[in-house]
């Protein structure tokens, strides 16, 4: 189960300010241009794990984040 689809606009939302990704992703706006599936979902026994999604943040950057990390706009 896809929680985003391509070209869905999207907020990268990462609360825990001890995550790495705190400081440098969180806030920021982007489109998802990408879904990745992987075998996360089958490790975790949580289908929407099976998922990274490539998000096209500011100056064309692009960075995979998990479901859980994304909020839609």
């Amino acid at each position: 189960m896809k929680r985003f689809d391509i070209g869905d606009t999207v907020r990268i939302d990462i609360p825990d300010e001890t995550d790495p990704d705190h400081e440098r992703l969180h806030g920021h706006r982007g489109t998802v241009v990408e879904i990745i599936s992987d075998d996360a979902g089958a490790v975790t026994d949580d289908q929407r794990e099976g998922y990274l999604f490539r998000v096209e943040i500011a100056n064309d950057d692009t960075v995979d984040v998990r479901w859980r990390d994304l909020r839609p706009v």
